[in-house]
């Protein structure tokens, strides 16, 4: 899942926002973002995705009213998510699960 960092930043490197929070807290947050999404894959709980999504934006409500922020968080957010749900599927797949 932290090759999924790699690939997020780099699209994100497009959009580039300046950091705010704590420093390194965004990454942190999206590798665990992406540890919980291929769990609920792997356990075929792929609604339950919608769950860390919510989470998300809940605490970003307040900076939603961005647009800037509004996209570049959409865009990561949902690369991060897309590189997990097709990690646990793939896995799935190797497995022999799917």
């Amino acid at each position: 899942m932290v090759v999924g960092h790699f690939i997020v930043r780099g699209i994100l490197k497009k959009f580039s926002l300046p950091e705010t929070g704590f420093k390194g807290a965004g990454a942190v947050i999206g590798i665990l973002e992406r540890i919980f999404t291929l769990t609920l894959v792997l356990i075929n709980q792929y609604a339950s995705v919608a769950l860390i999504f919510t989470a998300k934006s809940i605490t970003r409500f307040e900076d939603l009213k961005n647009r800037k922020f509004a996209e570049y968080y959409l865009i990561g957010t949902l690369s991060s998510i897309l590189f997990s749900v097709l990690v646990g599927i793939l896995t799935k797949w190797f497995l022999g699960v799917v």
